[in-house]
């Protein structure tokens, strides 16, 4: 994807919500707010974070989800909506979408931290528990 502005464009739009920045990630780009990530930008299109509390908002705005082709042909979709074109146009146009973005992201976050050990991802906790300069026991 080459940037012609619109990454800067759609990390101005997602700002209001604290901290922005973007990390280029599947051919394309993480958006992420205070370091949560809220939406993808891929194909010149902006996808923000849904959940089951938001995703029906999305859906009667008519945005889309996103969806991509896996190895074995079968269709799979990222819990991630097309934003609306209105709100692409203004911050304040923006703000309850991207709000229901970071409400996602942060709820599956914590989701993934209640699910693994004790928050820590399972590679850091091994690598903990092993002695130094013995690794693997």
């Amino acid at each position: 994807m080459k940037d012609s502005g619109l990454v800067e464009h759609c990390l101005e739009l997602l700002s209001p919500l604290g901290a922005t920045r973007a990390r280029r990630m599947f051919g394309g780009f993480g958006l992420y707010v205070d370091g949560l990530c809220v939406a993808l930008l891929l194909r010149d299109t902006l996808y923000l974070k849904v959940d089951d509390s938001s995703r029906a908002a999305f859906e009667d705005a008519g945005c889309r989800p996103f969806t991509y082709m896996r190895k074995d042909g079968a269709k799979s979709s990222l819990g991630y909506y097309t934003a609306p074109e209105e709100a692409m146009e203004s911050k304040t146009q923006m703000l309850p979408w991207s709000r229901r973005a970071v409400s996602a992201a942060t709820a599956a976050s914590g989701k993934k931290r209640r699910s693994a050990d004790g928050g820590a991802p399972r590679r850091v906790a091994a690598k903990k528990a092993s002695p130094a300069g013995n690794p693997g026991s």
